[in-house]
C-alpha cells in the first residue's frame, strides 16, 4: 500500500513539473536554442536537467520542456488488484499446472503465494515492465534449459500482464530464473 501511495504521489509532481514552465538561472546553456530540458525531482527538490540533445530550430518552448516518460495510473480502478495466472507446462517435479497468484494480502492457489508477491514486489521498478520479454537484438548464449514454458497473465502494479516464458536460450533462462518463485524453479 505505501509503494502504490509513493508512486501515486510521484506521478502528481510529475505532472505538477510538467505543467509549469521551467525556471532557470540566466545565462546557463538552457538559453541556447535547440537544448531541451527536462524536470527533475531529486530529495533536494525540483530542477531542471538537459538531455543532451538538439531540438529543431522550429520546436517551440513549450517542447523544449521534456517530462520524463512514466507509466500511466490505471485505466479502470478494476485493474488497481495484483492478480496473476501463472500456467506452467513441461516443468517437471509436479511444478505443472495452473495456479492463481493473488497479492497485497497473498493468497490464491500458487503454491508459494507469499514468496512469489515478495520477488514481484522487489522486481517492480516504476516505469519499467516487470514482465518484458528479451529485447530482439539480444545477445543470447545458446543454452538449451529445457522444455519448460509458462504464461503468466492476468495484471500487477495496475497494468495488464501477457508475459511468455521457456527457457530456449541464455537470455530466457536468465528471465526465467530471475521470476522464481512465480514460475518454478527447474534447476538441477
Amino acid at each position: 500500500m505505501l509503494r502504490r501511495l509513493l508512486l501515486t504521489a510521484a506521478v502528481s509532481a510529475t505532472a505538477a513539473l510538467s505543467s509549469v514552465p521551467a525556471a532557470t538561472a540566466a545565462g546557463t546553456p538552457s538559453d541556447a536554442p535547440g537544448i531541451p530540458l527536462v524536470p527533475v525531482v531529486s530529495p533536494s527538490g525540483a530542477s531542471t536537467a538537459f538531455t543532451g540533445g538538439p531540438l529543431s530550430p522550429s520546436a517551440s518552448a513549450a517542447h523544449r520542456a521534456v517530462p520524463p516518460a512514466l507509466m500511466p495510473p490505471p485505466a479502470r480502478p478494476d485493474d488497481s488488484a495484483d492478480r496473476l495466472t501463472v500456467t506452467v507446462h513441461d516443468a517437471g517435479g509436479g511444478a505443472d499446472g495452473t495456479f492463481e497468484l493473488e497479492c497485497h494480502p497473498a493468497g490464491g492457489t500458487h503454491p508459494h503465494a507469499a514468496e512469489a508477491c515478495d520477488r514481484l514486489d522487489r522486481m517492480t521498478t516504476w516505469g519499467k515492465d516487470t514482465f518484458a520479454p528479451v529485447p530482439p537484438d539480444s545477445l543470447c548464449t545458446m543454452v538449451y534449459g529445457g522444455p519448460a514454458t509458462a504464461h503468466v497473465t492476468g495484471t500487477w502494479a495496475g497494468r495488464p500482464v501477457d508475459a511468455r516464458y521457456d527457457r530456449s536460450n541464455g537470455c530466457e533462462i536468465s528471465r526465467w530464473n530471475a521470476l522464481e518463485p512465480v514460475l518454478p524453479g527447474t534447476r538441477p
